[in-house]
């Protein structure tokens, strides 16, 4: 337990994980459950925290945070009064913790002449009258005289989980439309600094961009996304888990693969010198295209950003089978695999094609071209399937109510990341813009290259240094 010279430890429990990280505290709680993200207090729920101070008689007075959260039940504004009480004397009754959507921080002053040596004894007790669950994230104490030092020790634990799973919420900033659930947003930036990130924004390769700030307790983020097509929205999030990349992926996320997980080696310098400099390890993926571009600013006020060059690389299609084609007008399916402004015709308004590839190959995007004619027997609505035997297909990519304004228009579509690699895919094709048949011209695959990146790195209080990266090879067995 180490102690500075103000009497008092680093004195934190961080309840966003189970078990709590816990400096100098010991923790019990009674009508209360682990949530993946806080301590749930039911009504009548308590926690008990004992710790110790070494000098009380060094302390003037000592200051209490407890980072709690009611969310809203329904529509109706969330509340939970509270007792806080130190050693049996209340420091607050009935204090109401309000509803919202983020976590808040409370302040609560510790008088010193009830602090001892041991048995310092702080309850935390939810009142019967509530409206909404407590949720405690985590409990800091410390002295007046370095009121964060228990905050920047437990950052200094939080990082050695620096991988972040965000549940999202989104919706229209200018309707009263309630917040619909999103995809979960994984988070990690690491260039060997040791320090959380504060604000964080991205661009995908299909030009949408999204920008977030965190909040410093890491439990939660408030910011705005921007869809490929223009359209912005409110965007937030819930921390739902922690982990570190050597744990491996969790139990509960097996579904997650690490493909979107960019590690470059890097060097750093100008005016032709030259000389490496820290690894940089990148995963921001929020269940869309690949990122272009990533920009960040830490807890303590160092920057970056990380410009990545993809390169991208069309694998072989082998063989190209349809529901139905039209052999009376030679409207094959295999027009689809070629440059030519011939195109494939299905005599329905709904139809599929299977693409059978040389080598099994994850896909980043695919591009569909549209006929020369007939508008009306475009593909509206679709899903891309993959397999890796040509009978049990997965969904990769769905797409509803998509249009071809023009003639002999290509339009790409990004698979979400981390789409594992199959030899055989689908288009299934189940609504078109209101003929009878259904045609293209032309449809392409394309597979993802890890490439380089570069950018520049400013140091809280320094310069920006100019950088580039080079991919680390991933490990062989």
């Amino acid at each position: 337990m180490s102690m500075n010279n103000n009497g008092i430890a680093a004195t934190f429990a961080d309840l966003s994980v189970n078990p709590p990280l816990l400096s100098n505290a010991d923790v019990r709680h009674q009508q209360a459950r682990f949530a993946r993200s806080h301590l749930a207090l039911d009504t009548g729920g308590a926690l008990t925290l004992d710790f110790n101070v070494e000098d009380p008689n060094e302390i003037p007075r000592a200051r209490l945070a407890i980072t709690a959260r009611v969310p809203e039940p329904g529509a109706s504004p969330g509340h939970t009064p509270i007792d806080v009480l130190f050693r049996g004397e209340a420091l607050a009754h009935e204090f109401t913790v309000p509803g919202d959507d983020l976590s808040q921080i409370h302040l609560f002053e510790v008088p010193a002449r009830l602090l001892r040596p041991s048995g310092n004894i702080l309850e935390i007790r939810a009142s019967r009258e509530v409206s909404g669950t407590l949720q405690l994230y985590r409990i800091t104490v410390d002295s007046v005289r370095d009121g964060d030092r228990s905050e920047r020790s437990l950052a200094a634990v939080t990082t050695r989980h620096p991988v972040f799973a965000f549940d999202t919420h989104r919706r229209s900033p200018f309707s009263s439309v309630s917040w619909n659930e999103w995809a979960r947003l994984l988070v990690h930036i690491d260039w060997d600094e040791s320090s959380l990130p504060a604000q964080l924004s991205w661009r995908g390769e299909d030009g949408s961009e999204s920008a977030i700030s965190i909040q410093p307790d890491m439990c939660g983020f408030y910011g705005y996304y921007r869809a490929a097509d223009g359209t912005a929205y409110e965007y937030r999030g819930r921390l739902n888990r922690t982990w570190s990349l050597t744990e491996g992926i969790p139990d509960g996320y097996e579904n997650i693969s690490t493909s979107a997980l960019r590690h470059f080696r890097t060097e750093e310098g100008q005016d032709g010198g030259r000389h490496g400099s820290s690894e940089l390890r990148l995963w921001v993926d929020d269940g869309g295209a690949p990122k272009a571009r990533v920009a960040w600013r830490d807890q303590r006020g160092s920057s970056g950003v990380a410009v990545m060059q993809t390169a991208s690389a069309e694998p072989e299609v082998t063989d190209v089978k349809a529901s139905d084609e039209d052999a009376e007008e030679g409207a094959w399916a295999d027009f689809l695999n070629d440059d030519s402004e011939y195109k494939w015709l299905a005599r329905e308004d709904t139809a599929h094609v299977d693409f059978t590839l040389a080598l099994p190959t994850a896909l980043s995007s695919y591009t569909l071209r549209s006929a020369w004619d007939d508008p009306e027997n475009d593909p509206r609505d679709w899903a891309l399937k993959g397999s890796h035997d040509g009978d049990h297909w997965v969904i990769l990519d769905r797409r509803i109510d998509e249009t071809f304004p023009h003639r002999f228009q290509a339009r790409e579509f990004f698979v979400p990341t981390g789409a594992a690699a199959y030899r055989h895919y689908r288009l299934d094709f189940t609504r078109n813009a209101g003929g009878t048949e259904t045609h293209l011209a032309q449809v392409r695959f394309l597979e993802a290259l890890t490439g380089q990146a570069f950018g520049y790195y400013q140091p809280v209080n320094g310069d920006p240094i100019p950088y580039r990266g080079t991919p680390v090879p991933e490990p062989t067995t």
